[in-house]
């Protein structure tokens, strides 16, 4: 299961979408999850299948990549589709019961929207390297330093965030096999003993995280780090011919998502 978790991983190509500006991408997420969140209809949510489709089929990202971080978050999707079916007013499938075909409607919309918006987000940093991302929100966030916001730091917490998840996910693995092969069971019992059997694997990991923060550190300090004033980069961010075009067709999505919700589509 910890090995399907995809956040965070970035897959290297030489696509159109990995050669589109980060902020472009950035902002391409906005729209997509501003347009998905505005589907009201079967007509919008299939356009939105499609245009994702499509960005995977550009980027070159297998659809099995993508759909493997859904898996630990099966739960969540189950539960709220349940929650939607049980809690939905409307014509019931049969008389008497309480389950609805508004309500199995629904439900199933509310599922396709978050795996929707798990699948489209997780193209930025399918597409995006940490540093590109860094970089890239560090501008478009540049307005706040003037109310004294420390940007920088914040995009630079942000992408390491994202950067170390799928190596905190590998050190948890090992760990786990570490205390499978000393006699410990993850995988019997009901759900609190399993909750509880993962309480020793929480203090090797939080020491393991707090060692690869100092290492982190003392290697940044070693290479004259200190924030963000004075900071030249290697790669000067420019937007191109590209970008435009993908702004333009980001906003002809955004522009067809409306106009499908005021016709109810």
């Amino acid at each position: 299961m910890l090995k399907d978790i995809t956040l965070g991983q970035y897959f290297p190509g030489d696509t159109v979408a990995h050669r589109l500006d980060p902020r472009t991408k950035l902002l391409l997420v906005i729209i997509y999850i501003v347009g998905l969140f505005n589907s009201v209809g079967w007509a919008s949510y299939a356009f939105v299948i499609l245009v994702t489709a499509l960005s995977m089929a550009i980027s070159k990202i297998k659809p099995r990549s993508a759909l493997k971080g859904l898996k630990p978050l099966v739960i969540i999707i189950i539960l709220t589709a349940v929650l939607n079916i049980f809690y939905t007013d409307g014509t019931p499938i049969v008389e008497g019961w309480i389950i609805t075909w508004e309500g199995i409607e629904r439900a199933v919309m509310m599922s396709l929207r978050i795996i929707l918006l798990i699948v489209g987000t997780f193209m930025l940093t399918y597409t995006t390297s940490p540093i590109a991302l860094t970089d890239g929100l560090e501008i478009m966030m540049g307005p706040l330093k003037k109310i004294k916001i420390p940007v920088h730091e914040m995009s630079m917490m942000m992408s390491m965030a994202l950067r170390f998840i799928p190596t905190l996910i590998e050190e948890t693995d090992k760990i786990m096999s570490a205390q499978k092969a000393r006699g410990a069971d993850f995988d019997s019992g009901n759900l609190f003993q399993r909750a509880k059997a993962l309480l020793p694997i929480l203090v090797p990991l939080f020491v393991s995280a707090f060692r690869r923060a100092d290492e982190l550190a003392v290697a940044m300090e070693s290479r004259c780090y200190h924030g963000g004033e004075g900071r030249t980069r290697m790669k000067q961010l420019k937007m191109q011919g590209i970008d435009a075009w993908a702004l333009v067709l980001g906003a002809m999505f955004l522009s067809a998502i409306f106009t499908m919700k005021h016709f109810g589509l």
